[in-house]
């Protein structure tokens, strides 16, 4: 039976697993895929996180190219279902990391997301990046409900030789980002990165203040924030999903840095991300240091999850 050939263990690749359902002899490719094969193949991806629905369009897809005889060869099996998987990571608005940048004036990055996705981490992984392009950068530390939140942005701060605003324990967010925007322009900084509070999703006056920030500083610097960049941990599945689409409706995001990618974390829930919430991926976390940020390509990404595990 189909399901007998996924009990390989852990170690089988994402494509090994594939290849062994849909090309399971020279001839498979020409009778065509069974219906306990189809569902194999759905059940290997959605067990890889890559969610219901991209699971489908990739099977989908695949079952479409092989019934037309396009595919005769485990090389365009792989070859079809990269190119699947690229077009699915290729959100409309551009990817990588070309954020934008204002036409005059200070130029306003806003990180949201929940506690414990590595937002301000990721807020000093960009502005390490953005330094190093020769931006002048300041951070405002406006997670002001978590005392730990403002010293960890402040350490990051001085580790990154920037300086960083923040207020008063429990203070006003909103007042945060103003300030942070004002110091800027009297310093000569050209791009603010804001840090928000990990907001509880569910909490619907807490999104409401996301929102007050979002025009606060829109007032202060016009057409501020330039990006905001929704932060979700790659390891937990819908539920990044989910957080996605309610800070979506809050404050739309201009793009996703996925997190946590290092290590064991399976991939699949970037493709699941970028089926569900058609936003562009900027940025994918993998470690901790201020150098384990890189800039996300649907083809190389594509390349990677299909790749063998050791050649990684």
């Amino acid at each position: 039976m189909t399901s007998g050939r996924l009990g390989d263990g852990p170690r089988l690749s994402l494509w090994q697993q594939l290849k062994r359902i849909a090309v399971t002899d020279v001839g498979a490719l020409a009778r065509g895929l069974q219906a306990a094969d189809l569902e194999a193949l759905e059940r290997t991806l959605i067990e890889a996180d890559f969610g219901v629905q991209a699971s489908i369009d990739i099977v989908t897809a695949l079952e479409e190219e092989i019934r037309r005889g396009r595919l005769k060869t485990a090389d365009d099996v792989r070859q079809a279902v990269e190119q699947r998987l690229t077009s699915l990571l290729s959100a409309p608005g551009g990817t990588g990391a070309l954020l934008a940048r204002a036409a005059a004036g200070v130029t306003v990055l806003l990180f949201v997301g929940v506690n414990g996705v590595g937002k301000t981490t990721s807020v000093a992984k960009v502005a390490h990046r953005l330094s190093r392009e020769g931006r002048r950068v300041l951070l405002g530390a406006a997670d002001t409900y978590r005392a730990g939140a403002v010293q960890q942005l402040e350490i990051w701060a001085s580790r990154l030789g920037v300086p960083c605003v923040s207020g008063a324990p429990g203070g006003d967010p909103a007042a945060v980002g103003f300030d942070a925007i004002e110091a800027a322009q009297s310093r000569g900084a050209d791009t603010v990165l804001i840090d928000t509070a990990g907001r509880l999703h569910t909490q619907g006056d807490l999104m409401e203040e996301l929102r007050k920030v979002a025009r606060v500083i829109g007032r202060k610097a016009p057409g501020a924030p330039h990006e905001t960049l929704l932060v979700l941990d790659g390891t937990v599945g819908q539920n990044a999903i989910q957080q996605g689409k309610l800070f979506s409706a809050a404050v739309p995001p201009t793009g996703v840095i996925v997190t946590k990618l290092e290590g064991s974390a399976r991939g699949g829930a970037v493709v699941a991300l970028c089926r569900e919430l058609g936003l562009p991926i900027r940025f994918l976390g993998v470690g901790e240091g201020l150098d384990d940020l890189t800039s996300f390509e649907p083809a190389a990404y594509a390349r990677r999850l299909l790749a063998d595990p050791a050649a990684t």
